[in-house]
């Protein structure tokens, strides 16, 4: 069964937020799938992680380079998993995929502000939570710090 976390954004955007999940994962030496929703949206985010701090860089690419099977982290706008990851980031609107038992970690990241996304995450979390899987909501303080409310 797969870990579901949710990540409500509310202080911090996902580019404050997903460099620190993905080094996570890279840490515990778990290949990254993320996906957003449009083209414009996956060129901002492959843009920033090449860029957010001085001192380092995540590896990565877009599902659309040739070598993507072999990167522990690919950026995509589609539901696959072109690079058998362990690890599936919904960010942007994304929703969790149907094909949960395929990934041991899904995070969704949505924005807190958004009453569309807000409304998403819910039926998200009903979804994960009636099919058995381990399921945690995470929200924001005003410092950016992650508090479990669930």
């Amino acid at each position: 069964m797969a870990e579901i976390l949710f990540f409500h954004l509310q202080s911090r955007p996902l580019e404050q937020v997903l460099p620190t999940i993905l080094e996570r994962a890279l840490a515990r030496e778990q290949k990254v799938v993320v996906e957003v929703s449009s083209q414009e949206r996956l060129s901002a985010v492959d843009d920033h992680l090449w860029t957010y701090a001085d001192e380092s860089f995540l590896p990565h690419v877009t599902a659309l380079e040739a070598d993507a099977p072999q990167n522990p982290v690919v950026l995509t706008t589609q539901a696959h998993n072109p690079n058998a990851a362990q690890v599936r980031v919904c960010a942007d609107g994304v929703r969790i995929p149907d094909a949960l038992q395929d990934y041991e970690r899904v995070v969704l990241i949505f924005d807190g502000d958004d009453p569309e996304a807000l409304d998403a995450a819910r039926a998200d979390w009903k979804k994960a939570r009636a099919s058995g899987h381990a399921a945690s909501y995470w929200q924001q303080d005003e410092a950016g710090r992650w508090e479990k409310k669930a």
